[in-house]
């Protein structure tokens, strides 16, 4: 009798093994071997061109946005629409002014309350950052070019830009 059970768990244990390798040559390994065509990384991404907005928050997280346009140049308000990332704006005399990107700040009453954050706008040319001279609606971006955002703290008056666009 002990003789049979060692022979059928002998038994059981080849056919776990046996199992298991079909199973993992059904379902497939770990390995990234999948054929499905991966997620655009690019609004518009066929188009011709391509400019970028680069946004980074004030704990230091930052996220990027690529959009494709087929014109020689892409106007700031329409790439930060195209992006998807969320923003607030107010009219004031020299343009819009930005109060909240990406849902920073989560609430707000007034754009540029005294003492507080605010979002610091940069245009990078060719791989380096400038603070922009205009505000972001009067922008116009070229092919590679990019739009940053970096939420600064009040007392900050030359902040550091976001971190280099990098292209998708």
């Amino acid at each position: 009798m002990r003789k049979h059970l060692v022979e059928v768990r002998k038994h059981i244990g080849m056919t776990s093994a046996t199992l298991a390798m079909i199973i993992i040559a059904a379902c497939g390994s770990s390995s990234p071997t999948a054929t499905a065509p991966p997620t655009p990384t690019c609004v518009n991404a066929t188009a011709t061109h391509h400019a970028y907005v680069v946004v980074q928050h004030l704990s230091g997280a930052s996220l990027q946005r690529c959009v494709g346009f087929a014109g020689d140049t892409i106007n700031g308000k329409a790439l930060m629409d195209q992006s998807g990332i969320p923003y607030q704006t107010q009219t004031f005399s020299f343009g819009l002014g930005v109060c909240a990107v990406d849902n920073e700040p989560k609430t707000f009453t007034e754009c540029f309350p005294k003492d507080q954050p605010y979002w610091s706008l940069f245009v990078e040319d060719n791989g380096a950052w400038t603070m922009a001279p205009v505000g972001f609606d009067q922008l116009n971006l070229k092919d590679h070019d990019a739009l940053g955002w970096r939420y600064v703290p009040a007392a900050d008056q030359t902040p550091s830009p976001p971190p280099t666009a990098k292209e998708s």
